[in-house]
């Protein structure tokens, strides 16, 4: 490892782990699991963090549900068809219970859908349904939703994650009290303390073996190893530092779970910029970074390459694109044909990077700076609370800024949404407001057919020009990585990293 990466790696410092006296956690019937904050927001039409929706999804059903390829499957919806590219009418299971005793109907989901819609609750949610004309329940059973035009996303909108029923009259004080249909149900929540559910008394899916959750709020990572190590928290997903997963290894009273991962670390560059406009400069800086080395130095192999915004897990995944590997020879080549040689200070031209104060994307930056610097690009780099951060990269204020993808690249939709010219700020989250025709007419056609096969070669070829025109370095795929207490048993992880793993578990005292 260079010197100077390995000092780097050192300055993230693990504290010292010591371990100290167990305690006795307050009940042996409630699993105490690790939040690094609040949910929100506990109504799904209006929470949107990643706390409120993977709470919620344990609390609410959706009226589909992803499966491990992101295919979607029957939910609340036990079918749906899809006579046109306008209509979907869906045929809602008649077994299912609000955790208040109230039969779930089609009645319930066009009014959360409307509520949503016709702004009754304020959310962002809003944007999602822009494309949906009304919302029909002809019968307990039917709920119909017609379409101003093709919404190929319309689908992954009705998810897991993203959506929930509630009960119709659910008003926008409804997240004091949620309540929903899921396998569990929420007992109480107190802010930047902790939330507490308990298994549903009765649940058209199969019970919970976990008859009480609680999602405690410790902010500090530092804090939630020692809470893991002292046995008063049972769990913690993908909420520990690598080194400090690798150090609680050594705990004989802990386990240690990690599988392939979803959430997606990227650089996004500002394609507007007079230097970043050029294809070849961006290349030339994703054959510069060695991705290999920092995902061994800095996540401890608990991460892996990518190539695509989409998981390989994917339907929708193309694995047949233009490579970005560690060429720094190339780099140079690439540079010097774009104009750029190097001048008598040995650099070429200086670009800024801006990041948030995390101290995670710092980091990234600073290994970043180093290796542009063999290169000859002088990288500065400026760290900002997050809320100004966002701020400026949402206004196109940056030049290159890392990022993350938490769930919204599990659907291909993301491609619409980070990469078409409809989709630049603030209709969208293409930040770096890249611009190319072939794309947006590709995203068009693949909104208007339904035919699987049709989308997919069309996602495959969008793939293809983003891995050429690099308008974003895909860096790699964090790992789902759990720390639990060996009294969790019969844990399965999901990619996405969210908290299913509760549905299944069994407790052994």
């Amino acid at each position: 490892m260079p010197k100077k990466l390995a000092l780097i790696v050192l300055s993230i410092g693990v504290t010292c782990l010591q371990l100290g006296c167990r305690h006795k956690r307050e009940s042996a019937n409630t699993v105490t699991v690790l939040i690094e904050s609040s949910p929100t927001n506990l109504d799904p039409r209006i929470g949107v963090d990643a706390q409120s929706e993977r709470i919620d999804s344990l609390i609410f059903d959706s009226l589909v549900r992803k499966d491990e390829h992101f295919n979607l499957q029957p939910w609340l919806a036990s079918s749906w068809d899809n006579p046109d590219t306008l209509t979907y009418i869906f045929h809602l299971r008649n077994d299912v219970h609000f955790h208040n005793g109230k039969h779930l109907t089609a009645a319930d989901a066009k009014y959360t859908l409307d509520t949503i819609m016709q702004g009754k609750v304020i959310s962002v949610k809003a944007n999602a349904y822009q494309t949906i004309d009304r919302v029909d329940a002809p019968d307990a059973q039917t709920l119909v939703i017609h379409l101003k035009k093709p919404d190929p996303a319309l689908l992954w909108n009705l998810s897991d994650g993203g959506f929930g029923v509630v009960p119709a009259g659910s008003g926008r004080d409804f997240w004091k009290h949620p309540i929903g249909s899921g396998p569990f149900q929420f007992v109480s929540q107190e802010q930047d303390k902790d939330v507490i559910l308990m298994r549903a008394a009765q649940s058209w899916q199969p019970l919970p073996s976990i008859q009480s959750l609680r999602f405690a709020v410790v902010p500090d990572a530092t804090t939630r190893a020692l809470e893991l190590q002292k046995g008063s928290a049972d769990a913690a997903i993908n909420a520990l530092p690598a080194d400090t997963v690798y150090a609680l290894r050594r705990d004989a009273n802990l386990q240690i779970d990690s599988g392939p991962g979803t959430t997606l670390v990227y650089l996004t560059f500002n394609t507007r910029d007079p230097i970043l406009r050029d294809a070849r400069v961006r290349n030339a800086i994703a054959l510069a970074i060695n991705r290999p080395l920092i995902i061994h130095s800095l996540y401890r192999d608990e991460a892996r390459l990518a190539e695509s915004t989409l998981p390989p897990e994917h339907w929708a995944w193309n694995g047949n694109v233009a490579r970005h590997n560690y060429d720094p020879v190339s780099a140079n080549t690439l540079l010097d044909q774009a104009g750029y040689s190097r001048k008598a200070d040995a650099y070429r031209f200086h670009l800024g990077m801006k990041t948030s104060t995390d101290e995670g994307s710092r980091l990234l930056a600073m290994v970043v700076q180093q290796q542009l610097t063999a290169v000859g690009i002088a990288l500065d780099v400026r760290s900002f609370e997050f809320a100004t951060f966002y701020s400026d990269i949402s206004r196109g204020v940056f030049q290159i800024a890392p990022s993350r993808w938490i769930g919204g690249n599990e659907a291909p939709d993301i491609f619409r949404y980070s990469f078409t010219t409809a989709s630049f700020p603030p209709h969208g989250a293409n930040r770096g407001f890249y611009a190319n025709t072939k794309v947006d007419q590709l995203l068009t056609d693949a909104a208007s057919t339904a035919d699987r096969s049709q989308q997919q070669s069309i996602y495959a070829e969008v793939q293809k020009i983003l891995a050429d025109d690099m308008p974003a370095i895909n860096l790699w795929y964090l790992d789902t990585v759990l720390v639990h207490s060996r009294r969790l048993q019969n844990l399965h992880l999901s990619p996405s990293g969210n908290y299913d793993f509760l549905r299944d578990a069994t407790v052994k005292e």
